[in-house]
């Protein structure tokens, strides 16, 4: 299943409001319990997650994705495609709260009887940080929402606040489309990317696969601009006090030996969001939680599956 589509889901194109071509995933179930919108990570695609797709589609979910603007099947943002860009991750904001509007009207949305069906937003990385934003932002609402190694805050060697101040020198020095970086995920580490992401080198293979056979998906570091504006966003995030009143049940999967992002950051926040569960990972564990060596990944996947049972449950009966 990691390296296919399957064959009843679906590959298409959802045009923003401003039209711009976002690639989308759609994955139907039989008698959907629910539906689950999945964010991937900067420079991902949603290939990287058919495994977890998989799973849960067969606990009852309608799973869907879409790569976010300027990475993977959805345009780039820079002229070099191998760099990933945003002069303003608003466009971002913006690009979940369409998709998120017209999604919830979707036919596939309602039952036989016509009711709603219950929803939920998995966010990772990145896209855990952009789920937190349109939760506070009140753009979207979930019956559940899933951070897994949210970008809540990322790892600077001295420290976010003075990383922050260093990518507002370079963006504004320079063309802000420029690569950060040459290669790996972090630079001034002697980690590779691999041990970066997760101790399991088969599915991150898979990665290298999936660019083999579709080239165009491929991205590298982020630009100077992207940079900036992570780590405003997450300082933002972090002095943001409608985090107290997000009423969206929460689940944040928090890997403590993550060196992208800063699991100190996350859980802060989540001792600050009203109905908030935490689940955490040691040294088994490296960015990727749902990509990682079966014995994480399954527990991972296990603490989901409860989550969502619990308050889906909740939903049925209200």
């Amino acid at each position: 299943m990691r390296r296919a589509i399957p064959s009843d889901a679906r590959v298409t194109t959802w045009l923003a409001p401003d039209d711009w071509p976002l690639r989308r995933f759609d994955w139907p179930a039989a008698d959907p319990r629910g539906r689950l919108l999945f964010q991937t990570g900067r420079g991902d695609i949603f290939e990287k997650y058919l495994e977890s797709f998989e799973h849960l589609h067969a606990q009852g979910w309608s799973v869907t994705a879409f790569d976010w603007r300027g990475q993977g099947g959805s345009g780039r943002l820079s002229p070099d495609p191998h760099v990933g860009h945003a002069d303003d991750f608003g466009v971002f904001d913006d690009d979940l709260a369409a998709f998120w509007t017209a999604w919830i009207e979707e036919a596939a949305g309602r039952d036989t009887a016509g009711q709603r069906l219950p929803t939920a937003i998995l966010g990772h990385s990145m896209g855990g940080m952009m789920v937190m934003r349109a939760l506070a932002n009140r753009s979207i609402r979930p019956d559940a929402a899933v951070l897994v190694a949210p970008m809540i805050g990322l790892r600077a060697p001295l420290g976010a606040w003075f990383g922050a101040i260093v990518a507002r020198f370079k963006t504004r020095r320079g063309d802000p489309a420029r690569a950060a970086w040459r290669t790996n995920e972090r630079p001034g580490t002697l980690s590779s990317r691999q041990t970066l992401l997760t101790h399991d080198a088969a599915r991150y293979d898979d990665e290298r696969w999936w660019q083999t056979q579709c080239p165009e998906l491929k991205l590298g570091p982020p630009s100077w601009a992207w940079l900036s504006q992570a780590f405003d966003g997450a300082l933002a995030l972090a002095a943001d006090r409608r985090i107290e009143a997000v009423d969206t049940p929460v689940l944040l999967l928090v890997a403590e030996a993550d060196r992208l992002v800063d699991p100190r950051a996350a859980l802060r926040l989540a001792a600050r969001l009203p109905d908030a569960q935490v689940v955490r990972f040691g040294n088994d564990s490296a960015h990727e939680v749902l990509r990682e060596a079966d014995g994480v990944r399954n527990r991972a996947l296990s603490a989901i599956d409860a989550f969502l049972d619990a308050h889906v449950s909740v939903f049925a009966q209200a």
